[in-house]
């Protein structure tokens, strides 16, 4: 029996496949695309119909020779790169090098690393599939043509090395539109009313907000009305007018998609999209368990679908019986619908092995790869659980011509929120609720009025700016975290607090681009190109004639813009503070990761330094400055002044404020949930004070 060689794209899951395929079988990686478009020019002929000009990728010969050798030695080749146009379009690459028939079945194609999805797959080879190639052929010729004829202009009338990219260009004129809206929004004045009261001495306090005025909803504008009405409750009596008891269920959210689980991930571990599928991969191309051997623990991560394979219900669906019990399980199989104009070529993000628990294979895991196995795991079993059944309770309490409020839930059976719980609206507490019947009077301790002003809309994060671009179906799984990386690292955004904020660059790029290329910042001209790629994949657009339909219009409103863009010159910020080695005032530079220092007199003089804010709190340790840093990765830290005589560091801002259970210096944190608080830096210790 010949060799027969199998080729992915990873040495990673080459690994992982080797394993399971035996002797028999070579493996070998790609290492991703062996072929591309030259980065030195245009690489597209536009006067021969769009045809693309490929080349090897530099530095990929030698490995193609390996790839050439190990293919003449063997009976048969298999082709097993990703299940995506990207997959198809490398295997496609890899046939026309290694000169393999194009009507020969030599592409594989496996949503889960497992043994038998492997064997499975090595069993239906089938041919390359042109319509998905040409549809990724079509976004890369698309891509180029932006990138190489808009991003010149922008070299040329800004400043070298800027870009401007078919879909991230759309993603920045969102964010800056946004922060134009942040920054024009006029806060508007308004008051709440809340009364502390009580059913009688023994019971404890509970809150009811007032809401209606002669059975109308209440609007109070300013602190004079608030007092009036203050005045008014203050004078009559609190009566329950009515009492409502019932029972709700909720049920488990849909298995994880690229983009809800980008969003969860950056919510619930605060992880960047790019992190959450850096680390998501490893645990799709297999990890060497202790006692198992290397699996792949996930199934492909690049996916837009909710759809999860029967055997995989019917094996989930046994494991909570045996681990949690036969009232844990929903009484149907739960199928969960996914949305209208997607690919749905894959299944959600599940485990492909239910069994391996979190918990059982955590000291096999890196830290990173733990967690984000445990969220993907956990969502997913949860999804085929018992919904949850709340006890909710709402009170109305009159008083003369006021109508107040309290409403709560509380949980009767967790059900799926045993593993995985989600926050709605109408998660207060209602055990604060003493026993009421309709008709009694109550007993006031407290009446208050609470100002408030009106919120601008939030700022984009990275989680909302990719539910935004799903939600307009602009970009596909695998772009949205290249998308977020490429904004951050052309420094058109910077983060600030979890939030993205366009730089000047940022508003001075997107302004040009908005101005000279309406159709490539047009949110429904973007999506529509999505749904175009979409009928190229299903045979039902030729790529050539998408590519010159987008391109006419763009190749006549280039000629424009040169004629049109004046020069802008971007002004370094002077700082005060002088340079030490030749007296020059340092200007502020934008490197790699954020900013930095940097002598003017440069190549004459290359002192940099970087960006300290000095805090007006003593060092904890030693009584001195502390200095506001940024790491080499641009994540921002606390430290002395005194370093590297003290030692003091933290992720989180230090306060003066020592802990009264354990006298340890205190952090600033803040959380959704509880909203900004300080914590006890010790770990044993963790005692909270909220603000």
């Amino acid at each position: 029996m010949g060799k027969k060689l199998v080729i992915v794209e990873s040495p990673a899951k080459a690994k992982t496949i080797g394993k399971y395929l035996g002797k028999n079988y070579v493996v070998k990686a790609s290492m991703g695309h062996v072929r591309d478009l030259p980065k030195s020019q245009l690489g597209v002929d536009i006067e021969n119909n769009y045809t693309p000009k490929y080349i090897t990728i530099r530095g990929k010969g030698e490995l193609l020779k390996v790839l050439r050798k190990e293919a003449k030695k063997s009976d048969k080749i298999f082709l097993a790169t990703d299940p995506d146009r990207e997959g198809e379009a490398i295997s496609w690459h890899l046939a026309e090098t290694l000169k393999i028939d194009k009507e020969q079945k030599c592409r594989i194609e496996f949503n889960e690393i497992t043994k038998d999805a492997i064997k499975a797959a090595i069993k239906e080879p089938r041919e390359i599939n042109l319509n998905v190639v040409d549809a990724q052929q079509a976004r890369r010729v698309l891509d180029r043509l932006v990138g190489y004829k808009i991003s010149p202009i922008l070299w040329r009338k800004i400043k070298w090395g800027l870009s401007a990219g078919r879909v991230q260009s759309v993603a920045l004129k969102m964010i800056c539109n946004r922060e134009e809206e942040v920054k024009s929004f006029q806060p508007k004045e308004y008051w709440t009313i809340e009364s502390q009261l009580k059913k009688d001495k023994k019971q404890k306090t509970f809150t009811v907000k007032l809401i209606s005025k002669n059975n109308k909803k209440i609007q109070i504008d300013n602190e004079e009305e608030s007092k009036t009405i203050i005045n008014e409750l203050n004078k009559n009596k609190y009566i329950v007018k009515e009492i409502k008891k019932s029972k709700k269920t909720r049920k488990p959210l849909p298995p994880f998609t690229t983009s809800t689980f980008q969003q969860d991930s950056y919510k619930k571990l605060n992880y960047s999209t790019k992190k959450s599928m850096s680390v998501a991969q490893q645990l799709y191309e297999g990890i060497d368990i202790k006692g198992v051997g290397t699996v792949g623990l996930i199934t492909y991560m690049r996916t837009d679908s909710v759809r999860i394979s029967k055997e995989a219900q019917e094996n989930t669906r046994d494991y909570i019986i045996n681990n949690f019990g036969e009232n844990y399980i929903s009484k149907k199989t739960r199928d969960f619908k996914s949305k209208k104009n997607i690919q749905d070529a894959h299944e959600a993000i599940r485990p492909t092995y239910v069994e391996l628990y979190p918990e059982k294979i955590k000291e096999s895991l890196k830290p990173e790869q733990y967690k984000v196995y445990q969220l993907i795991w956990k969502r997913f079993v949860a999804s085929q659980m018992a919904e949850c059944i709340m006890n909710t309770m709402s009170i109305t309490v009159e008083n003369g011509l006021y109508g107040l409020k309290a409403s709560g839930s509380s949980i009767k059976f967790d059900g799926f929120m045993k593993l995985y719980k989600y926050e709605t609206d109408d998660d207060d507490d209602n055990s604060k609720i003493p026993e009421l019947v309709e008709g009694e009077e109550l007993t006031k301790t407290k009446v208050e009025g609470i100002q408030h002003f009106t919120q601008p809309p939030a700022r984009f994060s990275e989680a909302s700016l990719v539910k935004t671009l799903e939600e307009n179906g602009i970009g596909r799984p695998s772009t949205y975290a290249p998308i977020v990386s490429t904004l951050l690292d052309r420094n058109y955004v910077e983060r600030e607090k979890k939030t993205l904020i366009p730089t000047e660059l940022g508003f001075i790029v997107n302004n040009i681009v908005s101005e000279f290329f309406k159709q490539i910042v047009d949110v429904e001209f973007t999506a529509d190109m999505e749904t175009k790629l979409d009928s190229i994949e299903e045979g039902k657009e030729n790529w050539k004639d998408i590519v010159k339909e987008f391109f006419t219009p763009l190749e006549a409103a280039i000629e424009i813009a040169e004629k049109e863009i004046a020069k802008i010159t971007i002004e370094d910020k002077v700082t005060d503070i002088l340079c030490d080695k030749c007296g020059r005032n340092m200007v502020i530079k934008h490197g790699r990761f954020g900013d930095f220092l940097a002598c003017p007199g440069y190549p004459e003089c290359k002192n940099t330094k970087p960006i300290v804010e000095e805090l007006d709190i003593p060092c904890p340790m030693c009584g001195g400055k502390i200095l506001l840093r940024k790491s080499r990765k641009g994540r921002k830290f606390y430290g002395c002044s005194n370093y590297p005589e003290c030692k003091f560091v933290s992720w989180f801002e230090p306060v003066e404020t020592k802990c009264p259970e354990c006298g340890s210096f205190m952090m600033k944190k803040h959380s959704k949930a509880k909203g900004d608080y300080i914590e006890c830096s010790n770990k044993e210790c963790k005692h909270k004070i909220e603000k």
